[in-house]
């Protein structure tokens, strides 16, 4: 196992995190000198708030870590790709690098709907690696929502 996949592994902890408490499951690690400095996950529902998004609150756990809101020479591992509110907040954040899992058709901004992550006009750009343990985030994403999906068939049925 390399290290893009070692913390791609750690993301995925996180992410099933979320999981278990029936968050929809992303995780996300920030790496600074080879060492993770910040952990987060989904927990949207659970906090009623929208900002509650793993990349969000890892960027606060980081900077808070770090004693600085920019965190240049920091790498995010995070297992789905970002939307625009957490890709405008990576580049806001002057984070170096980004490592994601799976890509997001429906509302990704780091090269699915839109790459706000490597915007010229921008006056930080983020390099991106992109497909790190893919499969293994996809299908927890995937597994997630078609069990969502049974369970409110069941729910139904019952009524």
């Amino acid at each position: 196992m390399n290290q893009e996949e070692k913390f791609m592994k750690a993301a995925i902890r996180e992410a099933r995190k979320a999981e278990k408490i029936q968050e929809v499951p992303i995780g996300c690690v920030i790496v600074y000198e080879n060492k993770i400095i910040a952990r987060g996950y989904n927990r949207r529902n659970t906090d009623k708030n929208t900002l509650a998004h793993a990349e969000l609150s890892a960027i606060k756990k980081a900077s808070k870590k770090l004693g600085d809101w920019r965190l240049e020479g920091c790498t995010m591992y995070v297992t789905l790709e970002p939307c625009q509110m957490c890709a405008g907040a990576i580049v806001q954040s002057r984070m170096d690098r980004v490592v994601m899992g799976s890509m997001n058709p429906k509302a990704g901004c780091a090269g699915s709907v839109l790459n706000l992550l490597q915007i010229s006009a921008f006056n930080h750009q983020v390099e991106l690696v992109r497909g790190i343990l893919e499969e293994e985030c996809s299908t927890m994403l995937s597994e997630f929502f078609r069990k969502l999906r049974e369970t409110k068939r069941l729910e139904k049925q019952m009524e």
